[in-house]
């Protein structure tokens, strides 16, 4: 019996020393793989949609070349991965180690863009145009921060080739915000809570001024003070809205609506990829 526990042991420590050396022999193996054949084999899983193992490669290109040319591509490529594979949390996580590690680097500009790209999927929602779904029905939280990034790129880089792209998307947000209060405003009307329907409706008019959305609150606003009794009130922002909007169709029962604003971005969808900096 103890024969043949000495030969287990010794037969064990023979399979340890094995697999060590096979583990040493593929590490020694990733170490001589040279930083643009990583690169290139990453870039080429990227291309085919396998983001997680393009992940992996940029990875170890990081680990292998900390200080070498590719390293801080590397690191843009992964959360721009991250991104692609609908993984907003180590997405955010990549960005901002990124900025916090190179925050004077030529193309640190992008990482700001694509900070607010990832909440601004999330704020559309992946589905929104399948089920043709209102985002503006979701908190908007995601909004906000989406918000928040594009005009902290813009206001620190405004010459940036992203800057106008972010404007843009920053002007879809502000209806997206505007519009959020005007759905909760609806909520409570249609629930006779005609006070808190008002002070929504007040909000989209008076922080969101050049929304889209504004229109349905002045109208939201109207009836609430209707139901409320506060007629000068009413009648004084029904001739606001009359002024403004005299074509509105919430004055004409029979009119049809425009298209949605906030299917603006279907037909373009969001892009972007990080600027290749490497030669």
């Amino acid at each position: 019996m103890q024969k043949k526990l000495s030969v287990l042991i010794v037969t064990s420590a023979l399979l340890s020393l094995s697999a060590c050396g096979v583990f040493k022999d593929r590490t020694e193996e990733s170490k001589n793989v040279s930083a643009s054949k990583l690169y290139a084999d990453a870039k080429d899983e990227m291309a085919g949609g396998h983001y997680e193992a393009a992940i992996k490669l940029y990875e170890r290109l990081e680990s292998n070349y900390p200080f070498g040319t590719y390293a801080a591509q590397a690191q843009m490529e992964i959360a721009y991965a991250h991104y692609k594979a609908q993984d907003p949390a180590e997405a955010l996580a990549a960005v901002e180690r990124f900025i916090k590690l190179h925050p004077n680097h030529p193309q640190v500009d992008y990482m700001y863009y694509l900070r607010g790209l990832i909440n601004f999927n999330d704020q559309i929602g992946f589905l929104s145009f399948i089920y043709s779904q209102d985002p503006t029905e979701r908190d908007p939280k995601a909004t906000r921060e989406a918000f928040a990034a594009f005009k902290e790129l813009v206001d620190k880089f405004p010459n940036s080739k992203y800057a106008a792209d972010s404007i843009a998307r920053m002007n879809y947000l502000i209806n997206a915000m505007a519009s959020y209060e005007v759905h909760v405003a609806n909520y409570y009307y249609r629930r006779g809570a005609y006070l808190a329907a008002l002070n929504r409706a007040q909000t989209a008019v008076t922080q969101f001024s050049d929304a889209t959305a504004r229109e349905e609150a002045l109208f939201i606003m109207i009836r609430s003070y209707d139901k409320l009794g506060m007629f000068d009130l009413r009648d004084d922002t029904q001739r606001i809205f009359q002024k403004n909007y005299p074509d509105s169709r919430f004055l004409n029962p029979n009119a049809k609506g425009d298209a949605a604003w906030w299917k603006f971005w279907a037909k373009t969808g969001p892009k972007a990829s990080p600027r290749d900096a490497v030669q």
